[in-house]
């Protein structure tokens, strides 16, 4: 049987590309589970949350620490989202992303994946859900095209 440490290595392989997970995920977590099903929930470092295994689906919803670690791994990580500079301030607060906005999306993002947003010099903005598949985010110029959950500097 998988010790827990394999476990949330191998969902992050997975949902973000090949030998992800013990670079996002290196022996120190701190591994928190629910109190009530008593599953994996919660993964962090150094007292700082790194993501959140979702009940829903059993897949991660990260940080933004989580994504600059992944940022770092950016030719096997399959989850960017490149915007305007001159959106950057909005979505670094927190702000959607629209469609007209995006300039790359890399194309294996599907609608509902975790993604990774970054301005045109390549520096994490925000983490959010996609609501457009990643050629839709190319092709449409109008709407939502990811869900920001945390921005940068949100206050």
């Amino acid at each position: 049987m998988k010790s827990s440490l394999e476990k949330i290595r191998s969902i992050a392989n997975y949902q973000f590309g090949k030998n992800v997970g013990t670079d996002l995920f290196p022996e120190e977590v701190k591994i928190l589970y629910s109190k009530s099903t008593g599953r994996i929930r919660f993964i962090n470092l150094n007292g700082e949350r790194l993501a959140t295994l979702r009940p829903t689906d059993g897949l991660f919803s990260i940080s933004i620490k989580a994504a600059l670690v992944l940022n770092k791994k950016k030719e096997t990580v399959k989850c960017f989202v490149n915007v305007r500079n001159d959106v950057s301030s909005f979505i670094v607060k927190g702000g959607d992303v629209f469609a007209v906005h995006i300039l790359k999306a890399n194309k294996e993002i599907r609608a509902q994946n975790e993604v990774i947003i970054l301005d045109e010099n390549n520096t994490v903005l925000a983490v959010g859900r996609a609501l457009l598949s990643g050629l839709e985010m190319l092709v449409f110029t109008r709407g939502v095209a990811v869900k920001v959950r945390h921005g940068r500097e949100e206050s």
